[in-house]
C-alpha cells in the first residue's frame, strides 16, 4: 500500500470517528497574519486608536482575550 493511500485511509477513519462523536468538518478562511499587508493594516488601525476615548476599552478587551487564549494551553 502506498503512503498516500494509507494516509487517505487514516484521514477517512479519523473523520468517521469525529462524525460519530457528533462533530462535523467546517472550513473557513482567516487573514494571513504573516503578510506585510496584514502588519501594515494593524499598524494603521492601532495608530487610529491613539488618543481615541475608546482606546482604553479596546486595550482592556485585547488583554482579556489574550488571557483567555493563554488559559487554553
Amino acid at each position: 500500500m502506498s503512503s498516500t493511500r494509507e494516509s487517505t485511509g487514516k484521514v477517512a477513519r479519523h473523520r468517521e470517528r469525529m462524525r460519530a462523536a457528533g462533530l462535523r468538518p467546517v472550513q473557513f478562511w482567516v487573514p494571513d497574519t504573516r503578510s506585510p499587508e496584514f502588519a501594515a493594516q494593524m499598524r494603521k488601525q492601532c495608530q487610529s486608536l491613539k488618543g481615541d476615548p475608546a482606546e482604553a476599552d479596546v486595550l482592556r478587551f485585547t488583554e482579556e482575550a489574550a488571557t483567555h487564549v493563554e488559559g487554553w494551553e
